[in-house]
């Protein structure tokens, strides 16, 4: 299946997991999704948990969530990071409410619960951040993938095959 009419923000920052970056990144530019790096605007090089750097295409304040099917969320630290900035925040929280198609893996979940639209919906994430999904309103489950609406959720890098289907299957639709 050719996605070529569709397109992804990944949203990176500094200590992003290189693996919830990179795999979906060449999985989705595979289908012919256009992938369009998201950085918060606090550099144009974002440094991975393991070194390897990324360079963002836009900033969060550059873009518009219209111009955009999905919204992918990966984890390490970088979520964290991401949350302080209401733009990067924004962009999930308008994603979410249009319809959109927002995928979070590992610690992206922060996001989920700082743009505060997981309230009574079923989400997983790393183990570590299950109290603070919780503490959002969530209904958390320990699953590989969890897919509520349009918000899918997966917990670690061994979860992205599963992952990236569902990215891909809620595209194509």
């Amino acid at each position: 299946m050719m996605l070529t009419n569709k397109k992804a923000a990944l949203l990176v920052e500094d200590m992003y997991n290189e693996l919830e970056v990179w795999v979906p990144y060449y999985r989705l530019k595979e289908e012919g999704v256009q992938v369009v790096v998201i950085g918060s605007g606090t550099a144009l090089t974002y440094a991975g948990k393991y070194g390897i750097p990324i360079t963002v295409d836009k900033s969060a304040k550059e873009v518009k969530v219209e111009d955009f099917d999905a919204v992918i969320i990966p984890g390490g630290y970088a979520p964290d990071k991401m949350r302080i900035h209401p733009e990067m925040v924004k962009l999930v929280k308008d994603a979410v409410n249009m319809g959109k198609v927002v995928a979070s893996i590992c610690h992206g979940g922060w996001m989920l619960a700082s743009a505060n639209i997981i309230r009574d919906r079923r989400v997983t994430s790393y183990i570590a951040i299950k109290d603070d999904l919780v503490n959002a309103g969530a209904l958390w489950e320990d699953s590989e993938l969890v897919k509520d609406g349009n918000i899918i959720t997966s917990r670690k890098p061994d979860d992205l095959p599963a992952f990236c289907r569902s990215v891909i299957e809620a595209l194509s639709k």
